[in-house]
């Protein structure tokens, strides 16, 4: 009986001689999308089992004050989950997707694609205001990149399939196949072309059935639309526009002072500080705890009452005064809320608090309009709200717009949804250059975007390209020490030049010394020092291969130095970096 290697090794020939490249990454594509579907339906499913035991069963069963207890203990097990079980960085779900692409060739560790499985339901099950869909594509990508290395693709399939498995796990969270694909390109900057659209759409579509086989038709938000759109309602949608723009600019500016502030600490104080914190939160605000599903359902059908049904103070919410007061509390410490979540070491994603905080602020806003004896539609500017956020604070305004319009079953609202998507997104971008998603990995200049030249140029690792074969010669070497010991034994033209502790001093080039190479009264009375020069320009190790490129161009030589922390590591020619970079564009693109 064939050993289990073996019968791999003739699956993968027999696929070779079978089934074309072009057929195998279609098949690929719908089995991706499947197993997205899967992982992120058990995502939901243990997410709420545990809402409905721990929010819907003892804390209304018992007392109110288990909203700050249980926030706490989901944290702590997340914790220790991470420290002994898992022993690794899980990570935000997007933020290391796309690092996993820009820097790692698509290779993504495998333990990501039960990580998020594991602690993303208890961080949210137990309270934590933060959302599922980042841990859902995480999973989703580890599941893709997993399936590409199984078959031994090529790195533009691996990329691809990963775009099909984001495109799968929003697919089935929200049952809008469309708009996942259209997130896919977006967020991942995927070539929107021929070869990779129908595999989105395959991966798409087979993971929104998955989600159909298994949950039948209920969706995450249940909205049906009664009034249309109104050409003399315009200019309220153009002020909503400019709220959720800036309500964008606070969202992120917020979620970088709170992380940011939370980085001085060791991983157990934040633990201990943001867990108290959260919990607090979710003690005053209980419409904080969880995801906040509820929240958005309640105010798409105009029930406000029963959005803010948790809150247990003595509050009269007939008073329309004071339901708005609340839905912009609940709006302004969402991400609040969220980021400490996070800071605390919690598992889980912007895009669902983003939508809470949009619904919060876009009924926010129809209410106090129709106070002053307007009439709008309270449904229609809740889900505009969260257009306007999601294009802000996603930097994603075309998901925005056709997530809503497939939630809602038509178009009647699209006007509205291009105004203030695209108002949100121009001036959140005016003032936040790049999203949460996308911060760090811009400030590193390891960012994926739609320039295919400055992709792979990023995807280059300068250390594959270093090259050390040069003999390294001291300062105090005589002329004939350098030519007997370095010159004679090399076969290039250029010396470097380090002291003893091999610190990087300079360079010496050959065409300088051969003219005293044959006069021996030098060779005792000048030293290295004495002909040694400074390079045009030095690569520093952590420069990135745009920047290299743009000193070679500066520069004008044809060989650099590189340095790590003053020491010399190598030298880089101009003549593999391009020979490299032509390999890796060739390796992306066809």
């Amino acid at each position: 009986m064939p050993s289990s290697k073996e019968a791999y090794k003739k699956i993968l020939i027999w696929r070779y001689k079978h089934i074309s490249e072009r057929q195998f990454v279609y098949i690929l594509s719908v089995l991706v999308g499947f197993l997205a579907g899967i992982g992120t339906l058990i995502l939901k499913n243990l997410t709420f089992y545990f809402h409905r035991i721990l929010e819907d069963g003892l804390i209304k069963d018992y007392h109110h004050s288990l909203y700050f207890i249980f926030p706490i203990i989901g944290l702590f097990l997340v914790y220790y989950i991470k420290k002994y079980l898992i022993k690794k960085d899980i990570g935000h779900g997007i933020s290391t997707t796309l690092q996993s692409i820009s820097k790692k060739n698509g290779i993504i560790e495998r333990y990501k694609i039960y990580a998020s499985l594991i602690t993303a339901p208890i961080t949210v099950g137990f309270g934590g205001s933060v959302g599922l869909q980042g841990p859902a594509v995480s999973t989703g990508a580890a599941l893709g990149s997993g399936v590409a290395q199984l078959f031994h693709m090529n790195m533009r399939t691996r990329m691809l399939l990963i775009g099909c498995a984001t495109a799968g796990a929003m697919s089935s969270m929200f049952k809008a196949p469309i708009a996942a694909i259209i997130f896919a390109v977006e967020i991942f900057s995927l070539d929107l072309a021929f070869a990779s659209l129908v595999p989105l759409l395959l991966a798409s579509v087979s993971a929104v059935i998955t989600s159909y086989f298994f949950l039948g038709k209920d969706v995450l938000f249940s909205v049906q639309l009664q009034d249309a759109f109104e050409i003399n309602d315009l200019i309220f949608y153009i002020a909503l526009a400019i709220f959720t723009g800036f309500s964008s600019v606070y969202f992120s500016k917020i979620y970088f002072k709170i992380i940011n502030f939370f980085k001085k600490h060791n991983p157990f104080k934040r633990l201990v500080f943001g867990g108290i914190a959260i919990g607090i939160m979710l003690f005053l605000i209980p419409p904080l705890f969880g995801e906040g599903y509820g929240i958005i359902n309640n105010l798409l059908s105009e029930n406000a009452s029963a959005a803010l049904k948790s809150i247990h103070y003595n509050i009269d919410f007939d008073n329309v005064w004071m339901v708005i007061i609340f839905l912009l509390i609940i709006g302004i410490f969402k991400v609040i809320a969220m980021t400490t979540t996070f800071a605390a070491g919690g598992v889980g994603g912007i895009f669902i608090p983003t939508l809470v905080m949009g619904s919060s602020l876009g009924n926010v806003m129809a209410k106090i309009i129709n106070q002053f004896g307007f009439d709008v539609s309270e449904t229609n500017f809740t889900l505009i709200g969260m257009t306007g956020l999601m294009a802000g604070v996603l930097h994603a305004p075309l998901t925005a717009i056709f997530l809503i319009a497939e939630i809602t079953g038509g178009y009647d609202l699209f006007v509205p949804l291009m105004l203030v998507s695209a108002v949100s997104y121009a001036i959140t971008k005016y003032f936040v250059s790049n999203s949460i998603y996308t911060i760090e990995l811009a400030e590193r200049g390891e960012l994926i975007t739609h320039n295919k030249d400055k992709n792979v140029m990023m995807m280059m690792k300068i250390s594959k390209i270093i090259e050390k074969n040069f003999i390294k010669t001291h300062p105090d070497m005589t002329l004939g020490e350098m030519l007997k010991q370095a010159v004679s034994k090399s076969k290039r033209n250029i010396f470097p030049v380090v002291d003893s502790d091999n610190k990087f001093r300079g360079i010496v080039l050959l065409d300088d010394i051969r003219p005293m190479m044959f006069n021996q009264e030098l060779y005792e009375t000048t030293t290295v020092k004495d002909i040694m020069k400074i390079p045009p320009a030095i690569i520093f190790y952590d420069d990135g291969t745009e920047k290299v490129m743009h000193k070679f161009k500066e520069s004008g030589a044809w060989n650099l130095p590189v340095v790590k922390n003053g020491v010399y590591v190598g030298f880089i020619s101009k003549s593999k970096l391009l020979s490299v970079y032509r390999n890796k564009l060739i390796e992306v693109t066809v």
